[in-house]
């Protein structure tokens, strides 16, 4: 799932700042514990997503997908002090590790967890969003993008994981999956409400400004 190879991802890992105790702890309790932990972001996209959020100095942030809490605090980094984060999820099974993470971080009355659908949710949360990381289902996410973006402020960043999908979308697979990446990333590279470019770390990741 890494778009570099292991030496230049090593030395990316060793050149950006490092983890925290607690970032490092669910790092490796995630790879002990859970079958999936390549959804994890991992240190070096976790640097990225914690940069990123700094240098937008959001008062509000959503979240779709949290699995075990890793770049929700990344993203909480760069809050602004009265600021918030809503990451939502739809399992249960890891709520209360979850919620123990969260709790031990100096975040944690800033972070708003909803256990729910990201569809179901997105619709009761009363803000307007500074900045936006789409990691949940991929077949849905051309729609949270449009909640997103109808909710965003002008100049919010929206960003998109998982968008080149293990070299898949490049080498064009024909799986209904990796179609379905492929004709949302053409899409967004064609929407003019949104300046865009992808970064390609790990398994991509698109960054689009809303307009002015």
């Amino acid at each position: 799932m890494d778009t570099f190879d292991g030496a230049i991802s090593n030395y990316l890992e060793r050149t950006c700042d490092a983890e925290d105790e607690l970032l490092h702890r669910i790092n490796r309790e995630t790879h002990l514990r859970e079958p999936a932990a390549h959804m994890l972001s991992g240190h070096y996209q976790g640097r990225v997503l914690a940069m990123l959020s700094k240098l937008v100095s959001p008062r509000c942030i959503l979240e779709g997908g949290t699995f075990t809490g890793y770049a929700t605090l990344c993203l909480a980094e760069g809050l602004r002090a009265e600021g918030v984060i809503h990451t939502v999820d739809n399992n249960e099974e890891l709520e209360d590790r979850v919620r123990s993470y969260f709790d031990e971080s100096r975040y944690a009355s800033q972070i708003i967890y909803h256990i729910g659908a990201a569809e179901d949710v997105i619709p009761t949360i009363d803000d307007v969003f500074d900045l936006v990381f789409i990691d949940a289902d991929k077949k849905n996410n051309g729609r949270y993008f449009e909640m997103a973006l109808a909710r965003a402020r002008p100049g919010a960043l929206i960003l998109i994981d998982n968008v080149l999908w293990k070299g898949k979308v490049v080498a064009g697979a024909t799986d209904r999956q990796t179609q379905d990446i492929a004709q949302l990333n053409t899409q967004l590279a064609n929407d003019s409400r949104v300046e865009k470019l992808i970064l390609p770390i790990r398994d991509g990741l698109f960054v689009l400004r809303k307009k002015q």
